[in-house]
């Protein structure tokens, strides 16, 4: 009886770990965010093992059910589209109520797609905020205004379609010379990731067809200490 949170490649296959597969192959029961993606994936490692459903539009219906089933004795393994469950993808709700009835949970470590792209930034990693996706519409421009004072570095996700909206509003609340790293593929054959100021940045994407999942990582804002000027 247990539940694991598996990480899956957020691009190239050989990501995945060997315990994840080890996982997947002896687990009773698979939930997949979309049982034809995940498919391809399990395929590839020769995975057989039963795969269902479980996404944002079922896993209110679904989650007593699958805690039920666990509670009978079976172990289930909770995977995404690519990632870790949980972050920006279902998985907090299934975690919480297995917890609230005391069925172990594991989350093995692996892929996620913020760590590379905020490594990969250059921009400083000690101290950081993870915004997931902002608000589509009510309450975006509020909760980017918010994020004008935040002094750590900030990680966000975009799609790709809403990217250059989405550096013209930052270039309105923050600034143009606000430094800015947007990661894109991240370990496919066309990854990439653009650096610079918030301006130069938005230039380079205004004039592209942007496509893949999108990582922002924009630098925090100067703090008043760093900002003024030493008169001792």
């Amino acid at each position: 009886m247990r539940l694991y949170l598996v990480p899956t490649p957020v691009g190239n296959l050989g990501d995945m770990t060997y315990r994840a597969v080890e996982i997947l192959q002896t687990v009773d029961l698979i939930l997949a965010e979309d049982t034809r993606t995940s498919r391809v994936l399990l395929q590839h490692y020769g995975i057989a093992t039963p795969l269902q459903s479980y996404h944002i539009f079922n896993e209110h219906q679904q989650l007593q059910r699958y805690i039920d089933i666990i509670l009978s004795g079976q172990t289930i393994a909770l995977i995404t589209d690519a990632g870790t469950p949980g972050i920006s993808d279902p998985g907090f709700l299934l975690v919480r109520e297995a917890i609230k009835n005391d069925i172990p949970v594991e989350c093995l470590p692996g892929a996620t797609a913020f760590v590379p792209a905020l490594v990969d930034s250059g921009l400083p990693c000690d101290r950081f905020v993870f915004e997931g996706f902002l608000p589509h519409k009510k309450g975006r421009q509020t909760k980017i205004q918010s994020l004008s004072a935040e002094q750590r570095t900030m990680i966000i996700y975009e799609s790709p379609h809403r990217l250059v909206k989405l550096l013209e509003q930052l270039i309105e609340a923050v600034g143009p010379d606000r430094q800015v790293s947007v990661s894109r593929e991240i370990s496919k054959l066309h990854a990439e990731t653009m650096r610079g100021s918030l301006l130069e940045v938005r230039d380079y994407y205004a004039s592209k067809d942007v496509k893949g999942e999108i990582v922002v990582v924009l630098a925090g804002a100067q703090s008043d200490t760093n900002n003024s000027t030493d008169t001792e």
